[in-house]
């Protein structure tokens, strides 16, 4: 099975569900990218670490970046600006929108970390959630 996560930025959401969808299940094949990607959030890295799950090898990557002709099962937005600005994948199977919240816009203008890693740490969780029950939550 292949899984495509589309995130604005991928840099936080998409990168924790490609992250938690290998470690849960490693037979099947996620990738995640970006309608207009960022920087990887530090953030976001620091709470999967926690949960001895580590990022490693992952980048924000345009959807431009993906490989050529690969057969999506699902192709699944996380935020809502990517679910409008999906583009068209041919072959792909089931277009899925399972939005979540946003950490970074949630937390811009706070100053306490241990706020600011709550937010991520929910998100992140909400995230393992979704992954856990693969594909049946999609």
């Amino acid at each position: 099975m292949n899984i495509l996560y589309l995130c604005t930025g991928n840099s936080c959401r998409s990168q924790m569900a490609e992250a938690w969808t290998h470690y849960l299940h490693p037979e099947i094949h996620a990738l995640s990218a970006g309608t207009d990607p960022g920087r990887m959030d530090p953030h976001a890295v620091q709470v999967m670490e926690e949960e001895d799950v580590f990022l490693i090898g992952q980048y924000p990557k345009s959807v431009d970046e993906l490989p050529p002709h690969v057969e999506y099962d699902y192709v699944v937005t996380l935020c809502d600006e990517a679910s409008e600005a999906c583009p068209s994948f041919p072959g792909a199977g089931k277009h899925v929108h399972r939005g979540f919240d946003d950490p970074p816009a949630l937390t811009r203008g706070m100053t306490d970390k241990e706020e600011i890693l709550a937010v991520y740490r929910r998100v992140r969780d909400e995230i393992r959630e979704m992954a856990h029950g693969l594909p049946h939550t999609l």
